[in-house]
């Protein structure tokens, strides 16, 4: 119990902090110091991607806010494995208490996590407390495993892990190299928000992490299929709709039109199944299956929790497109396994 404790609050009081100096600094007409610590719980539960039901200035905009950073999950990552290696520390690794140790865990820290969401629920800020549970469990789940000493051997989980790395290290690398370029957009994106010293800080922490919700969209457009930054628009190397975009500085490594050259990139998806059948060729048959079904949850998770919706009916779908991200990839990848299999093959019949 004290470590799932530890473990949220070593998130959620940082967080506070910034939150209260933030208040202080932009001032408040009722000197009430528990809006800010709700607004910290608020975004604490974000970073774990839970959705918030939206309701501002009396009805006047409401909506659901889905589209959530990535890159803030890995805070509660990093404090569950922290608190989990530390409640194993005395177990010397029988693994039968570990097992029960990570089933308390994972369940208290669920539990905590939507108790504290239905109490810093309002009228106009409705986290959904009651899918707590969904979101949490599979992140404590996934952190817990991780932090423990046993080392997993199970191939498909190595083999799909390297392709999703060189898949997302890949997009890193073009959306870094498209910011550099478009550098001078992006500070004109900024200077339009004037956010000031302290906004500036936030509003650069914010883009941080926003960056691997951009990578999955530059996977998405490299895939062939594209992305969207609101209601009705498109953004692909074969159709470009998209009447305006938002002033968020990330925005400026935005493509400026069609880039019909760009769909060479599918070949890197063609290349992944060449090397996933290649690592295979001495493996059980069902291991090849059996890492392309990973690949294909792991990229169509990604592409959930990389996508949403950002309140309002214009910007009510944001991010890549599920179903056909996943659909692309998987058939480029089994493009690229059919080639590896049956060229040799004809080769060998010559």
């Amino acid at each position: 119990m004290a470590q799932v404790v530890r473990s949220i609050s070593v998130v959620l009081l940082p967080i506070a902090f910034l939150s209260l100096i933030a208040w202080a600094t932009a001032g408040s007409t009722n000197g009430n110091t528990s809006d800010p610590v709700r607004a910290a719980i608020w975004l604490w539960l974000g970073a774990h991607h839970l959705a918030f039901n939206l309701t501002i200035s009396d009805g006047a905009a409401a909506g659901w806010l889905t589209y959530l950073p990535l890159g803030a999950l890995l805070f509660p990552v990093l404090a569950i494995r922290s608190g989990f290696k530390r409640s194993i520390e005395r177990l010397d690794n029988d693994y039968q208490s570990i097992a029960l140790a990570r089933t308390l865990f994972v369940s208290l820290y669920a539990g905590i996590t939507a108790a504290i969401a239905f109490f810093v629920t309002t009228e106009a800020v409705k986290p959904v407390w009651y899918l707590t549970p969904l979101v949490t469990i599979p992140i404590a789940t996934l952190s817990v495993l991780s932090a423990e000493r046993r080392k997993f051997s199970s191939l498909p989980i190595f083999f799909a892990t390297r392709i999703i790395a060189a898949l997302l290290g890949f997009a890193f690398l073009i959306l870094g190299v498209s910011l550099l370029i478009n550098l001078a957009t992006v500070k004109d994106l900024t200077q339009v928000l004037q956010p000031g010293i302290l906004g500036g800080l936030l509003l650069l922490i914010l883009n941080v992490l926003y960056l691997p919700n951009a990578a999955v969209a530059t996977l998405g457009y490299f895939a062939g299929v594209g992305f969207a930054i609101g209601n009705g628009t498109i953004i692909s190397p074969l159709s470009y709709q998209v009447p305006e975009i938002p002033a968020l500085p990330i925005l400026g490594a935005l493509p400026t039109g069609k880039f019909h050259w760009a769909l060479i990139a599918v070949l890197l998806f063609v290349a992944a199944g060449v090397a996933l059948t290649s690592w295979t060729l001495n493996q059980r048959p069902e291991v090849l299956w059996q890492t392309f079904t990973l690949v294909l949850l792991a990229m169509a998770f990604i592409s959930w929790a990389a996508s949403g919706s950002l309140m309002t009916e214009a910007l009510s779908a944001v991010g890549v497109s599920i179903w056909k991200v996943t659909l692309a990839i998987g058939v480029e990848m089994a493009i690229g396994i059919g080639l590896a299999r049956v060229l040799p093959r004809l080769d060998r019949a010559r």
